[in-house]
């Protein structure tokens, strides 16, 4: 039986955690307005009242991001990986670790730094021929080890299989919806995201200086500009800020302006700010997501803005991604696997050969 849709107060569909789990299938009416093709949906929606540990889950990881972020650069320059990171020789004032994924960075921002790894696997299933020719996927994971973060691998896994979980509920609720628009029927939703090429982003926001503050009237993607994720679905946590004050003291805080935050195109071109309440959980949809039901699931633009105000040039944004995507050989349109989709976007974006 289908049952009122919730929205949030910007228009996001929310969906209780316990139904999404429990009957899915009454899901269709709620899908359709959060994931299709209307011109007033979102493409993004909020799981609600998730189980008590997420919320520990969340902020342990997010507090760690800062500590790490506040090493000394040689020490961070230890976890980069130079086989793996596309922007190594460009970004200098970053959180250079494993595993970048492709596209999320349209343009070189030196006060962002991320650390991408698969928080499901340390090492790929799949036969070395990939490994060499997809490390961006498949290459082991680097772990930091210093004693600042001893806990660090532990903290990013716990989150990133939690997202992961709840990702793979909210794909099988899309399954009666696009079923019938699959590019391959007999592999349901849930079962195209694979383990092994899962990645999650840990990402800190430097606290900026005040020359580089953004001014009121700076256009809103000035901070991560307007893009899609090449993924099936992308979790999101939201943004922890942090108060740095003197002494190396911090403190979580409120974002340093109304403007902050995330911020999405409509399916009719509408410029919508969303916000994600701390306790749950949003999940948005990726090309390769388009690519694999012919257009029933359409991708989200977006973009983030790190907006100005009082004590901004002392606060960071901290945040958490996971890209749920398929593995490399599995067919996702009508001439493209997910490698050879993915090729042409690092080809596109990075210029780097396909």
């Amino acid at each position: 039986m289908q049952q009122k849709i919730q929205l949030s107060p910007e228009g996001a569909v929310v969906i209780p955690y316990n139904r999404l789990v429990a009957n899915p299938d009454s899901l269709q009416e709620a899908i359709a307005k959060g994931f299709g093709s209307d011109p007033s949906c979102l493409g993004l929606i909020i799981i609600s009242d998730l189980p008590e540990d997420f919320k520990w889950l969340r902020e342990r990881l997010m507090l760690l991001g800062d500590e790490f972020a506040s090493l000394p650069e040689s020490i961070r320059e230890k976890y980069a990986d130079e086989r793996r990171n596309n922007e190594r020789q460009t970004r200098s004032i970053c959180i250079f670790l494993a595993n970048p994924c492709p596209r999320i960075d349209i343009f070189v921002d030196f006060l962002k730094g991320s650390f991408y790894a698969n928080p499901i696997l340390d090492e790929a299933n799949v036969g070395l021929d990939q490994i060499i020719e997809f490390p961006e996927y498949y290459s082991r994971n680097i772990w930091p080890v210093e004693p600042d973060v001893w806990d660090f691998e532990e903290a990013f896994k716990g989150l990133g299989r939690f997202v992961f979980r709840v990702g793979r509920e909210l794909a099988n609720a899309c399954q009666s919806f696009a079923a019938s628009h699959l590019v391959d029927q007999a592999i349901p939703l849930a079962d195209l995201i694979s383990p092994n090429t899962t990645k999650a982003r840990l990402l800190h926001y430097f606290p900026p200086p005040l020359e580089k503050l953004p001014k009121e009237d700076e256009p809103f993607d000035s901070w991560c500009g307007f893009h899609l994720d090449h993924s099936l679905l992308t979790g999101l946590c939201s943004a922890m800020y942090l108060y740095h004050g003197e002494n190396g003291t911090r403190k979580i805080c409120s974002a340093p302006s109304p403007q902050s935050g995330l911020y999405i195109k409509t399916r009719g071109g509408d410029l919508i700010k969303v916000s994600i309440p701390p306790n749950c959980l949003a999940f948005q949809t990726g090309e390769a997501l388009e690519l694999a039901t012919n257009g029933k699931l359409r991708a989200t633009p977006h973009c983030v803005r790190v907006g100005g105000g009082p004590h901004a040039e002392q606060i960071s944004r901290e945040t958490f991604a996971v890209f749920m995507q398929p593995d490399s050989d599995v067919q996702i349109g009508p001439s493209d696997t997910f490698g050879s989709f993915s090729k042409r976007v690092l080809s596109e974006h990075y210029n780097i050969p396909s």
